[in-house]
């Protein structure tokens, strides 16, 4: 049997995910728009959500150069996502500061990086946002006065085994941070598996 010639890579878990968010982002965003997707990673939220979004621009970005080719792979032959960029977070320069997005969408990598990037992201989003465009960020959270899923304490677990400067969030922390660079918590969704979408505006 010939090599596989397929270049994307496969989420499970951005599979199940997927249509999740979609029902929610088409729920929360206008007609149309463009909107920057921070760590895309497999491509498969840019490849659904794109579909199911037909006023909004798309474009892709992610820290791992290696990404970028499953990215495409996945959206090829759609024309409303743009070639996914690579992207890190804590450049202090993501784009010109003339560059505006309706939407920024992070899905997964607030846990999966240093806190460091947390804040990045925020300060990056509150310079190229829209006046009334939003951040919307998935994921799991540690929320004070709730109690952690089992699932979820696992997870921070194994995440910090893995790298001790990864791990579960507090919302709390995470708000704070967002509050000093001018955008608060506009709303808070609970999806599957213990994971919260939230919603970002400036004010």
């Amino acid at each position: 049997m010939p090599p596989s010639t397929d270049q994307r890579r496969h989420s499970p878990a951005a599979e199940r995910n997927g249509p999740v968010i979609l029902t929610e982002l088409q729920r929360l965003l206008p007609a149309q728009g463009i909107l920057l997707e921070i760590a895309s990673g497999t491509g498969q939220h840019a490849a659904l959500c794109a579909a199911g979004l037909p006023g909004w621009q798309w474009q892709p970005s992610d820290y791992d150069a290696a990404a970028l080719t499953s990215i495409a792979a996945w959206c090829s032959g759609q024309d409303r996502v743009l070639p996914p960029i690579g992207l890190d977070v804590l450049s202090p320069e993501w784009f010109d500061i003339a560059r505006q997005f309706d939407a920024i969408y992070c899905a997964n990598m607030i846990h999966i990086s240093p806190w460091a990037c947390t804040q990045a992201l925020l300060r990056g989003a509150a310079r190229h946002l829209t006046p009334q465009g939003v951040l919307i960020t998935y994921g799991p959270y540690l929320v004070d006065g709730v109690q952690t899923a089992p699932s979820n304490l696992a997870f921070d677990a194994d995440l910090r085994a893995r790298n001790r400067a990864w791990g579960l969030r507090r919302l709390s922390d995470v708000a704070d941070q967002a509050a000093a660079v001018g955008l608060s918590l506009r709303e808070t969704l609970n999806l599957p598996a213990n994971n919260l979408l939230l919603v970002w505006e400036r004010g």
